[in-house]
């Protein structure tokens, strides 16, 4: 017991040491991303789409121009089958245009990594590049995680977006169907503290047009899941909204810009909880949007929760390969009632600061996980 002891104590003062030298050895361009000559940070971007397609790199850069300072870059971890048996002669850009599966496509790590490496430092301070190409239903999902990091050491700052239920997809995904009690999901989360790994993850609230004022079907299964992994640091996207997943308690008959203040009691519920410190919202997504700003009442209730929380959400835009600045900055837009209504302390919070702040723990975190543990 007490050489166990020692041990831990020696791996524990490796690991500080190794994240001080990383802390002192940031290059300082670092610094420079986080100017206020910027408006805005984006915590959730997909530079490729259902396809593999997307905008080049460069090209995103022009589009961020000097309006977005940061973003957390990755593509999508699905890619949409050209079934001819199911489609003829037409080719899918999306899950909804075609009725055949999804599989996971893990080349997106490197195509990220390496466009992530095209650019210059200076446009590297830019980025936040993340790991999205596992099989949230595979035991080995830890394994390819901890190969992109070793064969890409100095990219990476988390994991996600990735999705384990989402409405449409999930059930179209090729193989075992995700789940929030599977073992493979808890060793993604386990190495994802060990290696300080920032979660960003997709999972809906409930079903589908889930029945008005019950519980949603998967909170429960959430709360248990973020429960086993405190020390995860964790970004629920679009607050657990969807398309279909509307609100708790609202329902298809009152109409998907109903925003029920049951949902922000849940929200308010998980950020109070002391055993979840780690949990964040991003508010990324049109769809999410529609329900904050469908009336002034929607955007006081989102507001008042989010100026009592202040360090607990983040913007995000969710825009899939866009063309051009105004789709891009189109859901930025979108929030201006509720910009205008935070206190200018939330409003620097969710814009950029928690932004600056997750992200920055998190990269230095990997950097020192990355000296500790790659040979070179």
């Amino acid at each position: 017991m007490a050489r166990s002891s020692q041990r831990q104590r020696r791996a524990g003062c490796a690991a500080a040491l190794a994240l001080l030298v990383v802390l002192l050895l940031l290059p300082p361009h670092a610094a420079r991303a986080q100017s206020d000559d910027y408006q805005v940070h984006d915590s959730h971007f997909h530079l490729t789409n259902y396809i593999q397609e997307g905008v080049e790199i460069e090209a995103f850069l022009e589009i961020m121009g000097n309006e977005v300072g940061r973003v957390a870059l990755f593509g999508i971890p699905l890619q949409q089958t050209w079934s001819f048996q199911t489609s003829g002669n037409y080719a899918p850009s999306y899950y909804l245009h075609s009725d055949a599966p999804l599989y996971y496509y893990s080349f997106t790590d490197a195509y990220i990594a390496m466009a992530y490496r095209s650019l210059t430092p200076a446009q590297q301070a830019r980025f936040d590049p993340m790991i999205t190409g596992f099989n949230p239903a595979d035991m080995y999902a830890v394994d390819h995680i901890k190969r992109v990091l070793r064969t890409f050491p100095g990219v990476f700052t988390g994991i996600g977006e990735f999705s384990i239920h989402k409405e449409f997809v999930s059930a179209k995904v090729a193989g075992n169907t995700a789940s929030l009690r599977n073992p493979a999901l808890d060793r993604i989360f386990d190495f994802a503290a060990e290696a300080g790994l920032l979660v960003i993850l997709h999972n809906d609230l409930d079903i589908p047009f889930g029945k008005p004022d019950a519980e949603p079907v998967y909170l429960a299964r959430m709360r248990d899941l973020l429960l086993r992994h405190p020390d995860a640091t964790i970004i629920w996207a679009h607050t657990g909204l969807g398309r279909v997943v509307f609100p708790s308690g609202a329902s298809a008959s009152v109409g998907p810009a109903q925003r029920s203040p049951r949902h922000i009691h849940l929200l308010e519920r998980a950020l109070t909880a002391p055993e979840v410190p780690n949990l964040h919202f991003d508010i990324s997504w049109d769809e999410t949007a529609k329900y904050i700003v469908s009336s002034p009442e929607a955007v006081r209730l989102a507001a008042d929760l989010i100026n009592r929380f202040p360090d607990r959400f983040l913007f995000g835009t969710d825009a899939v390969a866009p063309k051009d600045r105004e789709s891009y900055l189109a859901v930025y837009h979108q929030y201006q009632p509720l910009w205008d209504a935070l206190t200018p302390e939330a409003r620097q919070m969710v814009k950029k600061g928690n932004y600056e702040r997750l992200f920055d723990r998190a990269s230095a975190r990997v950097r020192a996980w990355e000296a500790a543990n790659i040979k070179r």
